[in-house]
């Protein structure tokens, strides 16, 4: 995959930071969705572990190649198992056991866990004993969109990375030379800058889907679909794929009405409802997982699309 150019000055700092004996025990990297906080997450590991690192990880070394591979002895990850998409406090103490132990290679132990803000309360508290006393030459990596969703004595004791977005012609560029030719500026107009989802994602398909849900949105927002039977047909396949679509659409139209409210003095009230539906769209991401009757979540929060009456 081609070095994301937008990451260069996260990863210099790094390489700074480890060359000068600086590294931190921990890091949380709070990324945008889709920004490449996984792919800087596995860059760091390579650069602990490289067996001939001058500055940056070579790739070409049996280390590098293992951590590629999802196959190295000193790397342990917590990422969602098939059945949950919630981390839980089994998986955490694994990991802190697995820290504990002699690194196979007499360097760094790296635990990596992604996405941080899924852990739950239980498995949140048993890590926090693991930052309070980190096996000496080891490096927890967390990576999480919504880092509020920890509690504040996880992040206190991480050195944080911020990711943001890159502009359109520089996400546009990296998928080109990463996936080659395609209809990246539509599928980005569904999914919204984030490349890393847009990589992984079909790009002849992904425009498809946007359309679609694009002229069902529209249609409820005027009160003219049918959102029992829209939310019925989302539920049935890629839903969380549909959401991050949903969320994209209320994104543009916040950005809209906020322009408006700055040059004509549109109602608040409306940027209001947005944003309470945006958080509506990200609470049912979250709960994907639980026995929630996702078809009449989502019918709910189409119906606040609607137009008020009277």
């Amino acid at each position: 995959m081609k070095e994301p150019k937008w990451l260069k000055s996260h990863m210099n700092s790094l390489a700074g930071a480890h060359g000068s004996a600086h590294m931190p025990h921990a890091l949380m990297i709070h990324e945008a969705p889709g920004g490449g906080g996984e792919w800087l997450a596995g860059w760091v590991t390579r650069l602990l572990l490289c067996s001939n690192v001058d500055g940056e990880p070579c790739g070409e070394c049996v280390s590098c190649k293992r951590v590629f591979a999802g196959q190295h002895p000193d790397v342990a990850r917590v990422s969602f198992t098939e059945e949950s998409r919630q981390l839980k406090i089994e998986q955490v103490r694994e990991l802190a056991a697995e820290l504990a132990l002699t690194s196979h290679q007499g360097g760094y132990k790296i635990g990596i866990i992604s996405p941080a803000d899924a852990l739950n309360r239980f498995a949140a508290n048993a890590l926090l004993k693991t930052l309070e006393e980190p096996p000496p030459r080891t490096l927890l990596i967390l990576v999480a969109v919504e880092p509020s969703r920890l509690p504040a004595t996880i992040l206190s004791r991480c050195q944080r990375i911020r990711i943001r977005a890159p502009g359109r012609v520089e996400s546009v560029r990296w998928l080109q030379a990463t996936r080659g030719e395609g209809e990246w500026n539509a599928v980005l107009d569904v999914l919204g800058d984030a490349p890393f989802i847009a990589a992984d994602s079909d790009p002849a398909a992904i425009p498809r889907l946007g359309s679609e849900m694009r002229s069902a949105l529209e249609d409820l927002s005027r009160g003219a679909g049918d959102p029992v039977a829209t939310a019925e047909r989302w539920s049935r396949a890629d839903l969380g794929l549909r959401l991050r679509c949903f969320e994209n659409w209320l994104t543009d139209r916040v950005r809209g009405l906020a322009q408006a409210h700055l040059s004509h003095g549109a109602a608040p009230a409306k940027l209001r409802g947005l944003f309470e539906l945006m958080d509506g769209v990200r609470e049912l991401v979250a709960a994907l997982d639980t026995p929630l009757n996702k078809s009449l979540a989502l019918e709910g929060l189409l119906r606040r699309l609607a137009p008020s009456r009277g």
